[in-house]
């Protein structure tokens, strides 16, 4: 994880601004035609609004400038492949992903519009959660022009009362997310980069479950973030371990 420089801070802080700041000419959070994550992270990544939106080969690039694109996706990276299918032909693709870091919960009333305090959730992001997603696109994470930046957010995350519990907060719909500043970001510009996706307290051999416990992450996650890994020949299998699989890092790269 790359550490979040002073000036790295006051731009994100500039473009959080202006988004907020917009929507509350509109009268209300998530007014916006785009979720407030999303657009301020579009700022964040490019502050000129002239190469925000751009018509490219039949597709519509979040940022394009001077040949390079910019791609921000909140979730479902299959809505990606399409685009990365043209748009890695003939241009750099550097698909950006936000992901929740420290997170506090606030649930809006619709009837009064009253919103709760936030309480902090337990769960932290880390970059290892950006693994689900990756493998949605497993198949261009070699392409030499595919960049990807993973963002680390601390951020409010609004909910409606409208779930099928007592409290109606289980099962509720998300409703808007906002961004409270940027903890983290650690950029993959080539296959090499993947290394820093490998805790440093693994073993010199480890299987998925070694993987899961040094990631902090569920099995399900350890298990994708092996497979990507092996793909990207980033780690190799060299046999087994009971009935589980053995991977040692491909010392090579």
């Amino acid at each position: 994880m790359e550490y979040i420089s002073q000036s790295a801070s006051e731009r994100f802080e500039t473009a959080k601004k202006k988004v907020l700041g917009i929507q509350r000419d509109r009268q209300g959070i998530g007014t916006l035609g785009e979720k407030t994550v999303h657009a301020i992270v579009k700022h964040y990544m490019e502050p000129d609004t002239d190469y925000h939106e751009i018509p490219v080969d039949g597709y519509v690039a979040d940022i394009y400038r001077e040949g390079n694109i910019i791609e921000i996706q909140t979730a479902n990276f299959n809505k990606l492949r399409e685009k990365l299918g043209c748009f890695l032909k003939h241009y750099e693709v550097t698909v950006v992903y936000p992901i929740p870091h420290i997170k506090y919960l606030r649930w809006l009333d619709e009837e009064s519009g009253s919103i709760t305090a936030g309480r902090k959730s337990p769960k932290k992001g880390t970059p290892y959660h950006a693994f689900k997603e990756l493998y949605r696109i497993k198949n261009y994470l070699s392409d030499e022009h595919l960049h990807l930046c993973l963002l680390l957010i601390d951020l409010e995350e609004i909910r409606l009362l409208n779930g099928w519990s007592r409290d109606k907060k289980k099962g509720s719909v998300r409703y808007d997310r906002i961004p409270l500043g940027l903890a983290g970001e650690l950029r993959i510009d080539g296959r090499e980069d993947y290394m820093q996706m490998l805790p440093i307290e693994l073993g010199d051999t480890f299987t998925a479950a070694d993987y899961a416990k040094a990631a902090h992450v569920s099995s399900g996650m350890a298990g994708i973030a092996v497979q990507i890994l092996r793909h990207l020949d980033i780690i190799r299998m060299i046999g087994k371990q009971g009935r589980a699989y053995l991977y040692e890092i491909n010392d090579s790269i």
